[in-house]
């Protein structure tokens, strides 16, 4: 081998060893960065139950916020914050060393949507020794915080894996940061999402009539447009009018019987074979109360475009049928306040989405 060429070998050599070299040093700078927030893989809470991590953890604290409590409740908490509860979350909270913004849960924000479920952070203030929701870019100082996974929605219930997921990730930034956790036992906590889950699922009643004209006539959408803003109705991004209150919250919406949204642009040409006005019972206050409040519209509306009350079948609906309907509302909405779920609170309307 010629002097050249173990000249050149040398050179590779100590090329490779630099990149080496490079690499490693920027792997750890990286990994000092970041601690052990993203971890390469997760347990499955369906067969293990032991915790994530090594993080101390603390008895888990009666929550101020509860279901049956809202009211009382946001006296004392950011409005947001006073709904969560242990029956309708999955919430660890962390207790700092050092009061803190929330930019400390560098590695939690990017990924909060990953869950299929609402996601939120509280934290106590140092100052004001209250909760309020934490902003990533917020400057404020922090002693506790609060990660809530929401358990329920319309889309059912968390799964035992994602809540394995979360738990994973709020305790590597619970371990990067070294603060001491409260974390409620997985099982435990999917229980009650699949209970609560088979509740809402017994509540989640959506009452419609039916507005049809007599044997195959059309109501022009333009009509329709005109009946609706008598009774102030306005006609939203989904394509339905709604009856909003002083909120901005729907109490019931009239929507296309055949399903295609109302459009402004197609409003001068289209017509329907009927109409109907709905009813989201958990979300609205006092649900009896807005069906009476529903039917008197289905009847302004019989008399200004002329049509028929009638069930799904075109059979027409009698009075002893509409009071047994109010009968049924007036029955989820006792079960739901006896769940501790008023029908239109801001709770009923989180899970109820």
């Amino acid at each position: 081998m010629s002097e050249l060429q173990i000249a050149l070998l040398a050179i590779g050599f100590g090329v490779i060893v630099a990149i080496y070299i490079f690499g490693w040093w920027q792997q750890r700078r990286y990994r000092l960065k970041f601690g052990t927030t993203f971890k390469a893989s997760h347990a499955d809470a369906l067969y293990q139950e032991e915790d994530a991590g090594p993080a101390t953890q603390v008895q888990q604290p009666p929550l101020e916020g509860a279901m049956g409590a809202e009211p009382a409740a946001t006296n004392l908490l950011d409005e947001s914050c006073a709904l969560l509860d242990q029956r309708s979350d999955f919430i660890i909270e962390l207790h700092l060393g050092e009061a803190s913004p929330a930019s400390v849960l560098d590695g939690f924000w990017h990924r909060k949507f990953d869950f299929g479920k609402p996601v939120q952070a509280c934290g106590l203030t140092l100052g004001t020794k209250r909760w309020e929701r934490a902003i990533a870019e917020g400057q404020t100082l922090y002693s506790r915080f609060r990660i809530a996974l929401q358990l329920v929605d319309r889309g059912g219930a968390i799964s035992a894996a994602k809540l394995a997921d979360f738990r994973d990730l709020v305790l590597g930034i619970a371990k990067r940061i070294k603060a001491d956790t409260a974390v409620p036992d997985i099982h435990e906590t999917f229980q009650h999402a699949v209970e609560l889950d088979t509740f809402c699922a017994e509540a989640d009643q959506m009452v419609g009539v039916n507005l049809v004209p007599p044997g195959d006539k059309l109501i022009p959408a333009t009509k329709i447009v005109q009946a609706a803003a008598r009774q102030n109705m306005t006609l939203e991004a989904d394509g339905a009018f709604h009856l909003l209150n002083d909120q901005g919250q729907t109490l019931f919406s009239l929507i296309n019987k055949n399903s295609v949204p109302f459009q402004h642009h197609t409003l001068e040409t289209f017509s329907t074979s009927g109409i109907t006005l709905l009813l989201d019972v958990p979300r609205v206050e006092n649900p009896p109360e807005q069906f009476d409040y529903m039917m008197r519209v289905a009847h302004d509306l019989v008399d200004e475009l002329r049509v028929n009350i009638v069930d799904d079948h075109h059979v027409e609906i009698s009075a002893n049928g509409l009071a047994n309907i109010r009968t049924r509302i007036a029955g989820v909405e006792e079960k739901m306040c006896a769940h501790g779920i008023v029908p239109g609170s801001a709770q009923a309307r989180r899970l109820f989405s």
